[in-house]
């Protein structure tokens, strides 16, 4: 396993320097050092503590809460199945069981590599790929595959073992895990213009307007809206008076009476 060397050093002290609080700059560090190492491992938690002046419990908490976080080895191709409700009702659960079956592998686990095998595939289900409109969605790396079956999953792992290009359904040619890492934490790799930003079915519903004329609706005059301001303000206003008010009568009357008893006393 690499080290963090001076360079990758360098590089998280730089993260934490674009934010104006630098603790800020934790997310994106931990995805560097996952792709210096493949994981965060300790050393990693221990220098961004460091840089950041928290402590490593911080550091481990934000590593362990999320789960592109990883504190194991993935694969060089990381393969993320949505198992949640459209994309299970869509097949994402005969994808996953029919992955598991022809990787033997379990959830979150690294498949054995083979003799002529170029690259390693590990596999995980995921709650959701935020591409509804694509189910079932599986994800490899970070970048989506629409549409896909079991059959043609199957397909894809066996042409990222065996080195051939794997383009996304919407992106670019899809990188290594610790290459799209590095992207990650801010570190460009200069092809986030490869590949179509939305596909048809994201489309859909905007050549509908089009064709029915349909548009949305106009922003109101800034009068308009300082005069709406005004209104939530002075009723902001009357309510603190009315509160006010009630608390003195509230007041007066305890007043009155325990003066009142005092007098009967």
């Amino acid at each position: 396993m690499n080290v963090l060397d001076d360079k990758t050093l360098d590089e998280l002290r730089e993260i934490a320097g674009r934010y104006p609080e630098k603790r800020s700059g934790l997310l994106p560090m931990l995805h560097l050092a996952q792709s210096v190492q493949g994981k965060v491992t300790p050393e990693a938690i221990e220098a961004c503590a460091d840089i950041l002046d928290i402590s490593a419990a911080d550091v481990s908490g934000v590593a362990t809460f999320y789960t592109m976080y990883k504190r194991h080895a993935v694969g060089d191709f990381h393969v993320g199945v949505c198992t949640n409700t459209l994309c299970a009702v869509m097949g994402g659960d005969a994808i996953f069981d029919r992955l598991k079956e022809h990787l033997d592998v379990g959830n979150d686990e690294v498949a054995e590599k083979r003799q002529g095998d170029q690259h390693s595939v590990s596999l995980e289900h995921v709650e959701c790929n935020a591409a509804c409109d694509y189910a079932p969605v599986v994800m490899v790396n970070w970048e989506f595959m629409d549409n896909q079956t079991p059959d043609s999953a199957v397909q894809m792992v066996e042409a990222l073992r065996t080195g051939q290009e794997v383009r996304s359904t919407r992106g670019p040619a899809i990188c290594t895990w610790r290459e799209a890492e590095r992207v990650l934490a801010g570190f460009p790799d200069g092809r986030v213009d490869e590949g179509p930003g939305a596909g048809p079915a994201s489309l859909a519903g905007l050549e509908i307007a089009r064709e029915r004329g349909w548009t949305a609706p106009t922003a109101p005059a800034p009068a308009a809206v300082e005069a709406a301001g005004s209104k939530q303000e002075a009723v902001s206003e009357a309510d603190t008076s009315r509160a006010e008010s009630e608390t003195v009568e509230e007041t007066s009357a305890t007043g009155e009476s325990a003066a009142e008893k005092e007098e009967a006393q």
